[in-house]
């Protein structure tokens, strides 16, 4: 194997990886709506989702010493495969609950053993002085990618399929295609992870010390992220992001079906919102280090234009319930305009405050901080799926999107008087980590 073979195999599999859930993603919502759930019950099923995927982040990272990055990533497409063939054809909240979680698990093993059979496989071709970036670079690439190209298809395909044209036993309607296609690619994940990744040599661990870690990871991840002032104030503004996005993803599909008049046309509808909403993070990551520039020195530039984007994204949701009331093309038009907007707030402010996340720790600690954010996030997504489902369905998803805007708007003061760190260090990626240093805030969901 070359390294231009190795880039290539990580690409296909990052896509492959990201590609189920960009089908899932436009038409879960709407089918859970269906089946007669309310949106109270949406945002326990999803909060579940969460609460698994927080509970394994760490265990599963450790297993990837232990068995190794190919069975992990096979595991992980076994998964994908089965949760997402029981979503389509599911019925009943219970039904749903067990699909969360099949996802969790689904979702805590495929976070890092790509990214850790990258790094491992480049070091053993061209040495540990290899440059990762490029390759590293191009799978975040592929990430965007599989997701703006699933959520298109998995948002269209349902309208290509007739009423009945699905139906077996009343189980199967047109919304539960994506899905099915979805488990389609996860199947396709699972035969490139067994075939085209061979195993790179890595120091293995012991399943016994890794469970012996798992305390001390957690306990040195909540000792850093409380004990320092700088980590504990991005650690909050994190968990703002986690409530940013369920405000959106969990809410939006039900109002653009509103608008559009079936589920089917509504998830049309929210794939060309959300593939817009992508455009519009990959535009904010862009433009991120220049709105540091703009807004002051190294660090304190750095602290100020995170406010700037916090605000924005608060701003963006305040949009999105004040144009509740519309109906027709401008309501559409105005969601669009809003996602594409919420979401270049949010890389402008994640992309900042990962920089000063990393510019904090040192390298030993770089992966444990990694883990910490991403447990911010999905546990501002698990509290917020709660309240805002159950606030939507009594009070309207205005009140919801009102209420998480304010919330969103008041995680800016986090970085009021925030003590500013050194000028920004290039970062590096930790051996068998599993997680770039680097990159954009993990979705909850």
């Amino acid at each position: 194997m070359t390294a231009r073979s190795a880039v290539r195999r990580y690409m296909l599999v990052t896509f492959l990886t990201w590609l189920p859930m960009g089908l899932m993603l436009p038409v879960m919502v709407l089918l859970m709506t269906e089946r007669g759930l309310s949106l109270a019950q949406i945002g326990l099923c999803v909060t579940v989702f969460s609460l698994v995927t927080i509970g394994l982040e760490l265990p599963t990272g450790g297993l990837a010493d232990v068995l190794g990055r190919r069975v992990l990533l096979a595991a992980s497409a076994v998964f994908t495969l089965a949760a997402l063939i029981l979503l389509a054809v599911s019925t009943t909240l219970w039904m749903f609950l067990v699909t969360g979680v099949i996802k969790g698990v689904a979702r805590a093993l495929s976070s890092g053993p790509a990214t850790a059979w990258y790094v491992d496989t480049l070091h053993e071709l061209e040495g540990r002085d290899a440059d990762l970036r490029p390759g590293l670079a191009r799978g975040g690439v592929m990430e965007s990618v599989a997701l703006a190209a699933g959520v298109l298809v998995g948002g269209f395909a349902p309208l290509l399929i007739p009423p009945g044209g699905v139906v077996a036993s009343g189980v199967l309607v047109p919304l539960s295609a994506p899905p099915l296609m979805g488990a389609v690619a996860a199947g396709v994940l699972l035969v490139v992870a067994l075939v085209a990744l061979p195993e790179p040599a890595h120091r293995r661990r012991s399943l016994g010390s890794v469970l012996r870690d798992v305390p001390a990871t957690i306990g040195e991840g909540v000792r850093l992220a409380v004990a320092g002032p700088v980590l504990r104030r991005l650690m909050l503004a994190t968990a703002g992001a986690g409530v940013a996005l369920t405000a959106v993803e969990l809410l939006t599909p039900g109002r653009l079906a509103e608008l559009a008049g079936t589920a089917e046309q509504g998830s049309t509808a929210y794939a060309v919102v959300a593939a817009l909403g992508f455009a519009g993070s990959a535009a904010g990551s862009a433009l991120a280090p220049g709105v540091a520039r703009m807004a002051g020195g190294p660090a304190g530039g750095s602290v100020r234009g995170a406010v700037a984007g916090t605000v924005l994204t608060a701003l963006s949701v305040g949009a999105l319930a004040a144009t509740a009331g519309l109906t027709g093309s401008a309501g559409l038009v105005s969601a669009g305009v809003a996602y594409v907007v919420l979401f270049a707030g949010l890389s402008v402010a994640g992309l900042l405050c990962l920089e000063m996340t990393h510019n904090a720790v040192g390298a030993a600690q770089r992966t444990t901080i990694t883990s910490t954010g991403s447990l911010a996030i999905q546990s501002g997504g698990a509290l917020s799926n709660l309240v805002f489902g159950a606030l939507a369905t009594g009070a309207g998803t205005a009140a919801a999107w009102w209420t998480a805007a304010v919330m969103i708007l008041a995680s800016a003061l986090v970085f009021v008087r925030m003590p500013v760190g050194p000028r920004p260090r290039p970062a590096m990626v930790q051996e068998g980590s599993g997680r770039p240093a680097s990159g954009p805030v993990a979705r909850p969901q």
